[in-house]
């Protein structure tokens, strides 16, 4: 099982890739909706928690 536990400002990496073709996203805002940002384009996308928890692949790097 992959560890789906994540935390402001961690690196997560999402099931399909972004426009610009990287994975990698920070957490940047938690709460009823999870705020992301593109770590190569710097482009911030704001989804439900649900649909976070259901897109996300695994966590890359923990921000502690």
């Amino acid at each position: 099982m992959v560890n789906k536990n994540y935390q402001l400002n961690d690196i997560v990496e999402m099931k399909k890739p972004h426009a610009c073709q990287t994975n990698e996203w920070k957490v940047i805002r938690m709460g009823m909706d999870i705020k992301i940002q593109c770590q190569k384009c710097q482009q911030i996308v704001m989804m439900p928690r649900r649909e976070f928890d259901r897109k996300l692949k695994r966590v890359l790097s923990s921000a502690d």
